[in-house]
């Protein structure tokens, strides 16, 4: 069978990619996996790497990069937004509070699904919305299991600490008081893709006087069930 797809230098990249897909593997071992000549192989493996979909381990040798977990992330997400309506209208029902559910886009957090409260005072947050990567506990969510180097850079400016996130993580959920907004709580859990990934975060907000200031002590049970009935959701879908 052909493996060429006719452009050659993509040919060569995708033989790089594959040649990791084993594990780790140096110079040497790309160009024996591959092939390639040294050179040739040395210059796509930089080159994927400055793209993220190759980076280095402690050893120096090459590996998949994260950006390729990202972009099987969001080959999940239509699985996931469909299974997040339900889920959050009855976390939204079990709380009273509007729920909704954030995935990471670069510098900011979106929401990509929400359940509003019916009537009364209601922290609106459409869908759609960008906010800040600084402040609020599903930033703390999605930031809290990233790489070292990720992690140091979204929390340069951050309302937050390394510590608070290692709190996070032992935990597994996350409050905010006032963070984002003054005068709103919110508590958030992360969501996990099939390898354990943190993909997105399911949170409730509302106003401070509802939620007091210890929101978690209300509302995480809730919030981790709902999060746990995501990840087992695209658990059984990679099944």
């Amino acid at each position: 069978m052909d493996n060429s797809s006719g452009v050659g230098v993509l040919d060569k990249a995708a033989l790089v990619l594959s040649a990791l897909e084993a594990g780790p593997a140096t110079l040497a071992g790309l160009v024996a996996g591959t092939g390639l000549a040294r050179p040739t192989a040395h210059r796509l493996a930089v080159a994927l790497e400055h793209h993220r979909l190759v980076a280095r381990d402690m050893q120096g040798r090459f590996v998949l990069g994260p950006r390729l977990a990202e972009l099987s992330a969001a080959a999940g997400e239509d699985r996931l937004l469909a299974a997040a309506g339900p889920v959050l209208a009855r976390l939204r029902d079990i709380t009273g509070e509007s729920a909704q559910m954030w995935r990471r886009q670069g510098d900011y957090r979106v929401c990509v699904a929400a359940a509003e409260r019916p009537s009364g005072l209601r922290d609106t947050i459409p869908v759609g919305s960008q906010l800040t990567m600084r402040a609020g506990s599903a930033a703390q969510i999605l930031l809290a299991w990233e790489d070292p180097e990720r992690m140091h850079r979204g929390l340069q400016n951050a309302a937050f600490s390394a510590t608070a996130l290692a709190g996070i993580r032992r935990r597994g959920w996350a409050q905010s008081v006032g963070e984002r907004e003054q005068g709103v709580a919110s508590v958030s859990a992360p969501i996990r893709s099939p390898s354990g990934k943190i993909i997105a975060a399911v949170s409730v907000s509302g106003p401070l006087e509802r939620l007091s200031r210890q929101p978690g002590r209300m509302h995480a049970p809730a919030v981790l069930a709902a999060a746990e009935r995501l990840s087992e959701s695209l658990r059984r879908a990679a099944e």
